[in-house]
């Protein structure tokens, strides 16, 4: 083999590596979900904003709606929303607490299947819970740790009549996004901004 042939055939060997490499990493890097799942669970509360944008099936234009969030392991939950007017919704455990002009109801979660999908779909989620998620969803997780989706389609008969999917969208360890689609053709999306401690750093 001539010393040409044989830095064109180098070339070639090199090339066919890179390609083989190339084609081998969208699995290499692909988030399995317990690994999702232990990213989650490291964090055992935090607190952060949210936007809500609620479209619903025959009105022209959003719903909007912003607040704060939080969330204490392993399933207290809080919703404050500040506009368009002052309300918060509480679940620890089964028990959701509703706050709205100065009155307050307590019902238990699993009478309210909307809620109860939103609400577990979340708690599962911040809790690194994959045996609680899959209680009441079916999942697919999809992407890498830097940029992951989590789409989970409801088991439950009650809550499939009223939520059609759940997306939930994220980095790492953090929830940033939730996407609902519910049957009859509503959707709302959620954008979450967590809040971060001295140095950069989520809570």
């Amino acid at each position: 083999m001539t010393s040409g042939s044989k830095t064109r055939h180098e070339r070639w060997r090199a090339l066919g590596l890179a390609l083989l490499l190339l084609c081998a990493a969208p699995a290499a890097f692909a988030l399995e979900l317990g690994e999702l799942m232990g990213l989650l669970a490291r964090q055992k509360s935090g607190e952060a904003t949210f936007t809500e944008q609620r479209f619903v099936h025959g009105m022209e234009g959003p719903l909007d709606a912003s607040g704060t969030l939080s969330f204490s392991a392993p399933d207290k939950l809080t919703r404050r929303t500040l506009t368009p007017r002052p309300e918060s919704m509480s679940v620890e455990g089964n028990t959701l607490t509703l706050s709205r002009g100065g009155r307050t109801r307590t019902l238990a979660l699993d009478s309210m299947p909307e809620l109860l999908g939103m609400v577990e779909a979340l708690r599962g989620t911040l809790n690194g819970d994959a045996a609680q998620i899959e209680r009441h969803f079916r999942s697919k997780l999809s992407g890498s740790a830097a940029q992951w989706a989590l789409d989970l389609a409801p088991r439950d008969e009650r809550l499939a009549a009223q939520v059609r999917s759940v997306r939930l969208s994220g980095r790492q360890g953090e929830v940033l996004g939730v996407e609902m689609e519910f049957i009859g053709g509503d959707r709302s999306v959620m954008a979450i901004t967590p809040a971060r401690a001295a140095g950069g750093k989520a809570p």
